[in-house]
């Protein structure tokens, strides 16, 4: 039999944690190396969206405050 062997996936914790230092500017070399070879696109996508849509509704309810207090 020819099975490949299967490459490690990292954690939900680790994309989140990746997802969030790349969000910052902060990512590792190392780390992004780390994501390339062993995380899969649609978990960096699903989590940055996440994070993205999270952002933009923080600021919407910021300006929102804001704006009422004027």
């Amino acid at each position: 039999m020819n099975e490949k062997p299967s490459k490690p996936s990292l954690g939900l914790k680790q994309v989140i944690s990746s997802v969030a230092a790349a969000l910052l500017g902060v990512q590792s070399d190392d780390n992004r190396q780390r994501d390339f070879s062993e995380g899969k696109f649609s978990h960096f996508a699903i989590v940055g969206g996440i994070a993205v849509t999270l952002f933009v509704l923080a600021l919407i309810a910021i300006v929102q405050i804001v704006l009422s207090l004027t």
